[in-house]
């Protein structure tokens, strides 16, 4: 057994030996740039080349790692687009805390932020904003919930481009959670487009009896949608406010977007006329 302070052995973390080698290899390779040969590999982490490949092997049919025509390791196309999507993700979290507060503050009732989950099937709630009142509507951060069932997953799915939406339609499976869930593809695709028309997705009952969510969605500077504003709470006190509530989520979607450098159509017709 190898314990080394400061080192990458296995041995040196708690928990899965294969799980903790993995991180290991990744972390080797992140300031490599031409990558690193198999021995090299070995040799670093002072592990035997026989238990080592498999794992390489892995990790290069699965994308995080990329094989150069000399034999050398290097971090796959994958590993690099889950690295930029988590600094976009906290820069999303950081951009629209303070909107998501002002916004519980005006509504009394929880806000939630979420995004796409990396399974491209569910929506995870990356930040929240919980009300103060007694009967209110609880999730955890990290949480997942079905994109079908939820008006955050819908108001993400909606503003995908329209391949990876028709992918995710086929992949979809559309369990039934209360009476109100839409189960049916072509259901589904008549609430996408609502929402594509009115900017904004209302779900009642649909997830769970008794709780009700509206929500838009958020949009880079690229105009990617990249996660969606969302007012939940039980469903009797949300039913009457339900109008305003959509505007009230609209208008601090919008928001959040344009602090994250999207221009809308309109925003950018305005600046054409302005500056001719």
């Amino acid at each position: 057994m190898s314990l080394r302070t400061g080192g990458r052995s296995a041995h040196a973390h708690p928990g899965h030996r294969a799980a903790n080698r993995v991180v290991d290899i990744l972390e080797l390779l992140v300031p490599s740039r031409d990558g690193l040969a198999l021995r090299e590999i070995s040799a670093q982490l002072e592990a035997p080349k026989s238990s080592l490949l498999p794992l390489l092997r892995a990790l290069t049919a699965r994308g995080l790692l990329e094989q150069s025509h000399s034999g050398a390791y290097r971090l796959g196309a994958r590993t690099l687009a889950l690295g930029s999507g988590a600094v976009a993700q906290r820069e999303l979290v950081d951009v629209a805390r303070p909107a998501l507060l002002a916004l519980m503050r005006r509504t009394a009732e929880t806000v939630f932020l979420g995004a796409l989950a990396g399974d491209g099937l569910s929506v995870v709630y990356v930040d929240k904003v919980e009300s103060e009142q007694i009967i209110r509507y609880t999730a955890g951060v990290g949480d997942r919930r079905p994109l079908h069932a939820t008006s955050t997953g819908k108001a993400i799915l909606a503003f995908l481009p329209a391949e990876q939406r028709e992918e995710i339609l086929r992949a979809l499976p559309l369990e039934r959670h209360t009476e109100r869930t839409v189960t049916g593809v072509a259901a589904l695709r008549a609430s996408l487009e609502e929402t594509q028309r009115t900017g904004v997705c209302v779900s009642v009952d649909e997830m769970v009896r008794g709780a009700s969510g509206v929500a838009a969605p958020i949009f880079d500077r690229h105009g990617a949608v990249v996660g969606a504003c969302t007012i939940a709470g039980p469903t009797d006190r949300l039913r009457s406010r339900l109008r305003s509530l959509a505007v009230e989520a609209r208008d601090t979607a919008r928001g959040i977007s344009t602090l994250l450098g999207h221009r809308s159509p309109d925003d950018r017709t305005a600046t054409r006329r302005t500056t001719s």
